[in-house]
């Protein structure tokens, strides 16, 4: 999640300089971590959001 925000800043910066990057790079930064994702295997899916659920009820 942190890399993908961060993928969007630095395309929101660029945006400036050339639009057409700009939008390349928000868009592989959206589309990696999901894909990402979407490569797991059930139980995979399931551990992740085990260990999520985990960080929130520490807070």
């Amino acid at each position: 999640m942190k890399i993908a925000i961060a993928g969007v800043v630095v395309g929101l910066i660029l945006f400036i300089i050339s639009p057409w990057l700009a939008l390349g790079v928000i868009a592989a930064a959206i589309a990696l971590p999901t894909a990402a994702y979407l490569m797991l295997d059930p139980s995979q899916r399931r551990r992740l959001r085990a260990v999520r659920r985990r960080k929130e009820l520490g807070r």
